[in-house]
């Protein structure tokens, strides 16, 4: 084995290594998602309706201290599942869990800053299984203006207990309606932005989603890893592409739904599935290098093995897509601005997906014609590892840990 091929053989080793060592700081479950709706009041006045997770909230806004009362009777209610008396904390120390929120999320009018009042009592909801607590603001502005500011740091990373918070607003006030996501990088929204600027947000949490959502890219790299030929990884990704699609379009719209404690381990699965099909292929041939060659392009016919394969990939892209959905987490009515919102933050999906394809796979495709043994060693790490990732993910996910 010639020094250029070791060495490519140690880079995708190493990379794989990498993503499953960060696996489970990136997987789903240890980010948190805001959701706010935000409506025109009266006299100029903005009303808010925030929607917090319910333990992640207890958690801050006592920051960890044993003795909190607040602390103390939310997660003693949290614990038992009593959203009666989730609620009843909550609202008997109003004053500290709106101060939390007050002192990081706010609204301002041209520019100048509008005054929070709590216009009525926590309430509690329940988005994917997970207790949300519900808070009705409403925001006195010094004057009416053309054009609203909402900004959010919500459980920032600095606080250490989630990482990757965003938050999802929805919007009709202005004469304009719509849907806008925020983030550390991307903290505040104005009404008066264009519509490329928003719909630039939508790509950008599509592509960040991908690249950090590393189940949806461990299930890629099996994909990938899988694939000898340009054809079958072609064929593969678009059926995967298709599947998610038509899934998350429907999900996103509220027109499917499915709980978060079945898409995930189903997920997880997948991610394990996939990856062991190459090593199970690898197994039947006896590991014969030779025989898992890349050999040119060919056309695009397969045979039976091949097709169960893209049926399999297109059903684990059904399940995918709902993820995908999930993560968005938009609940709003119909809009044409809600769909190019959606369909923006699918092609942000896409086009890390294509990055992805179009840096790995070369790479290995050289690396099988050049040396096939050491292109049989380079996919079966990767498979091995993704399986095993996927194995333990699904185990953690089925069990709640």
């Amino acid at each position: 084995m010639s020094k250029r091929v070791r060495r490519t053989v140690a880079v995708i080793t190493a990379a794989v290594i990498v993503l499953l060592s960060a696996g489970p700081a990136l997987a789903h479950g240890f980010t948190s998602t805001v959701y706010v709706h935000v409506t025109a009041g009266d006299g100029g006045h903005v009303r808010t309706m925030l929607e917090l997770e319910y333990d992640l909230f207890i958690v801050s806004t006592a920051d960890f201290e044993d003795d909190d009362p607040l602390f103390k009777a939310g997660t003693a209610a949290f614990e038992a599942g009593d959203t009666d008396g989730q609620a009843a904390a909550l609202n008997t120390h109003a004053e500290s869990a709106v101060k939390y929120v007050t002192e990081r999320f706010s609204v301002t009018s041209d520019g100048k800053a509008c005054t929070p009042t709590q216009v009525g009592d926590f309430t509690m909801s329940e988005r994917e299984g997970v207790p949300y607590a519900d808070l009705p603001l409403d925001w006195a502005c010094p004057e009416p203006g053309d054009g609203h500011e909402v900004r959010s740091e919500l459980f920032p990373d600095a606080e250490k207990y989630v990482k990757g918070t965003k938050t999802i607003v929805t919007y009709k006030i202005d004469d304009r309606s719509g849907s806008a996501a925020l983030d550390a990088d991307h903290p505040s929204f104005s009404t008066g932005q264009s519509w490329y600027e928003r719909f630039w947000e939508f790509f950008r949490l599509g592509a960040e989603h991908l690249v950090t959502g590393i189940d949806h890219v461990l299930f890629l790299l099996a994909l990938i890893a899988g694939s000898r030929r340009l054809r079958e990884i072609v064929l593969a990704a678009t059926s995967f592409t298709l599947a998610h699609s038509v899934t998350f379009m429907l999900a996103a719209l509220g027109l499917v739904h499915v709980p978060a404690r079945v898409v995930e381990p189903v997920i997880a699965l997948s991610i394990a599935a996939v990856a062991g099909w190459h090593l199970w292929r690898i197994w039947r041939r006896g590991g014969h290098a030779a025989d898992l060659k890349t050999v040119g392009h060919g056309h695009f016919s397969l045979d039976r093995a091949g097709w169960t394969r893209l049926g399999v990939v297109f059903c684990f892209g059904l399940v995918h897509g709902l993820g995908f959905a999930g993560a968005l987490g938009i609940d709003e009515a119909w809009s044409w601005t809600l769909l190019w919102s959606l369909l923006v933050f699918n092609v942000g999906i896409e086009v890390v997906q294509l990055a992805i394809i179009a840096v790995v796979f070369p790479l290995l495709a050289v690396l099988r014609h050049r040396a096939p043994t050491a292109g049989l060693w380079a996919t079966g790490v990767i498979s091995v590892g993704v399986s095993v990732m996927g194995l333990v993910w699904f185990v953690q996910r089925v069990f709640g840990s």
